[in-house]
């Protein structure tokens, strides 16, 4: 469940495009090609997203670009709120808002839907916000807890953003108990969570949900990195709501690892580490995939993601690569291969399908040359969504219908256009000075 600031295109939207007909976009992954397709259970649910805020005492301070922490996050909320797809069901919960007294038993008890989870009335929900003070305690573990239920179950992921300013101040229960507790109940509850404080025990209680979770952890420090962080999360679920990925597990060797058939898929990947899946791909077919790779803790500069198509003896099919700039909390590449593209070379062990046609073994490698920051845990690995497709083998990229994309065609075009514009515009000048001269 993969990511900073909103990338420009959505972790994995594009590639998932490539991949699936239909737009998927990765959220998880499978384990044998014998299970259900990672879409055929996707039922039509709309994405259903919980904000939970913070709203206890220490939400007053005044820390970020000198406003306070209830105004930073409740000016991103009307902004958010404002952007809401109008499919996504929404809802807002709070912690700390209500009692204002001395008495912590009924303090740790503090948490409210503030908004309830549906259709979203925008003039209500910003009004309600409009309404917080910061008050009391911190009850996080009892917050998600509440956010869960608020939620409901189904067949498709419901995401959990949890905005606060400081760890759980009423443990029991613990909140990243409380996040395994949730993630071990099969409910495809992701929680993402966005510190706005920066001390270490907050960091690491905040990263300890997320990973539980399969969701992501934000350090931040501007309003318009919660902003857009919020709605890009917001983003992501309205993306994935449509299909439940199929958890798998990849392994070091082509030849022990798990057989997978079109669909979304999911795993982790720790810091350098080689993941490889197996695709059999039938003469005729074009193989698409991509892979997501999610930030979900602080890395080092300088990395990248490598989406490899192999052969069963490791011969290099084609790749797909990107590099991290840093500005994003997801990297994405994407890869497209058929047998025709290779040329005649011997690439793949061929086999027999069932229905007797010639078929080839591909290996899909995830590599990734990530290391983390001073202090960061490498367990559990960085959240990584696959999407498979296999389709009727298609023209090249660079061969497109009518030929207008083969080089030499589009040369002349080309040639014949900076022609043409240059002795317009010459013709222009002369006549201008012409004109000038004549007055």
């Amino acid at each position: 469940m993969i990511t900073g600031r909103r990338p420009k295109a959505r972790l994995g939207s594009l590639l998932a495009a490539l991949a699936i007909t239909g737009g998927a976009l990765l959220s998880g992954l499978p384990a044998h090609a014998d299970e259900p397709s990672a879409g055929a259970a996707a039922g039509k649910e709309a994405p259903r997203v919980d904000l939970v805020l913070d709203v206890s005492g220490s939400m007053r301070a005044t820390d970020i670009q000198g406003k306070s922490r209830i105004a930073v996050a409740q000016q991103s909320l009307n902004e958010v709120i404002d952007a809401l797809p109008a499919e996504t069901e929404f809802g807002i919960r709070t912690l700390g808002a209500n009692y204002p007294g001395d008495d912590k038993a009924q303090g740790c008890q503090d948490t409210k839907q503030l908004f309830p989870v549906g259709k979203t009335n925008k003039t209500e929900a910003k009004t309600a916000v409009a309404t917080l003070r910061p008050t009391g305690w911190t009850p996080i573990g009892l917050a998600l807890r509440g956010a869960a239920q608020d939620l409901g179950k189904g067949e498709t992921t419901r995401r959990v953003v949890l905005i606060t300013d400081g760890e759980d101040s009423c443990a029991p229960p613990d909140p990243c108990d409380v996040a395994r507790e949730l993630a071990a109940q099969g409910i495809h509850l992701v929680v993402d969570t966005l510190g706005l404080a920066h001390d270490d025990k907050t960091r690491q209680q905040l990263l300890c949900i997320a990973n539980a979770t399969g969701g992501t952890y934000t350090d931040v420090r501007t309003q318009e990195q919660l902003t857009d962080k919020v709605k890009q999360l917001v983003d992501r679920s309205n993306d994935t709501y449509a299909v439940t990925p199929v958890k798998t597990a990849g392994t070091d060797k082509c030849e022990s690892a798990p057989v997978l058939t079109p669909g979304v898929y999911s795993d982790r990947e720790k810091f350098s580490e080689h993941r490889v899946y197996r695709v059999p791909v039938k003469a005729g077919q074009e193989l698409r995939a991509s892979v997501s790779v999610a930030l979900d803790r602080a890395v080092a500069r300088d990395y990248g993601v490598l989406l490899q198509a192999t052969s069963a003896t490791g011969q290099e099919l084609v790749r797909g690569t990107d590099a991290g700039s840093g500005r994003t909390d997801v990297i994405s590449a994407g890869l497209r291969w058929s047998a025709d593209d290779s040329k005649g070379y011997a690439t793949a062990t061929p086999s027999a399908s069932a229905s007797g046609k010639p078929e080839t073994t591909v290996c899909l490698v995830v590599s990734n040359s990530l290391a983390g920051q001073p202090g960061v845990q490498a367990d559990p690995g960085l959240p990584l969504e696959l999407t498979v497709d296999l389709t009727a083998a298609s023209p090249a990229p660079d061969g497109p219908a009518m030929g207008l994309g083969h080089g030499w065609i589009l040369l002349l075009v080309l040639t014949l256009a900076g022609l043409i514009t240059g002795l317009l515009f010459g013709w222009i000048a002369r006549w201008r000075i012409a004109v000038w001269q004549e007055n």
